[in-house]
């Protein structure tokens, strides 16, 4: 199993393009981890959500939709700059394979701290079958834009 690892850092409103396509698409990746912390950790107060879609983003925001299809995953975090408050972080993937581009944004609703991403992704070799079905899923996605 091969895992290609994936960081950055997103201001409030951010998006960023993690390049995954291949000419043949035969590579598939499929998400195993998601973590996120904010730039300031301990010294701000934060609440704020991360996305990964399927789709380019022009802009983010704090909504969380499952019923939307070109939604990979998502992670929100509130955290106290208040020793006293434990931080709180909720982590959603799904385990579809993909092989184009992904998008990463960042919604802050509370503070102004940055937020640091890691993502792991498992590379997956497709056969002519599921490159088919995964090249047509990313343009029916794109397609519906």
């Amino acid at each position: 199993m091969v895992i290609k690892s994936f960081r950055g850092k997103l201001a409030n409103d951010g998006v960023d393009t993690i390049t995954l396509h291949t000419n043949t698409g035969s590579t598939g990746y499929r998400i195993v981890k998601l973590q996120i912390i904010s730039g300031a950790p301990g010294t701000d107060n934060e609440e704020g959500t991360v996305k990964i879609y399927k789709i380019p983003q022009t802009s983010a925001d704090a909504t969380i939709d499952f019923s939307d299809q070109t939604l990979l995953a998502c992670a929100y975090t509130a955290a106290s700059s208040n020793a006293y408050y434990a931080g709180e972080d909720v982590i959603i993937f799904d385990s579809e394979i993909f092989n184009q581009d992904v998008y990463v944004t960042y919604k802050s609703t509370l503070g102004s701290a940055d937020m640091n991403y890691y993502i792991e992704l498992e590379q997956v070799k497709l056969d002519l079958n599921e490159n088919t079905v995964a090249t047509l899923k990313d343009i029916r996605n794109i397609a519906g834009q």
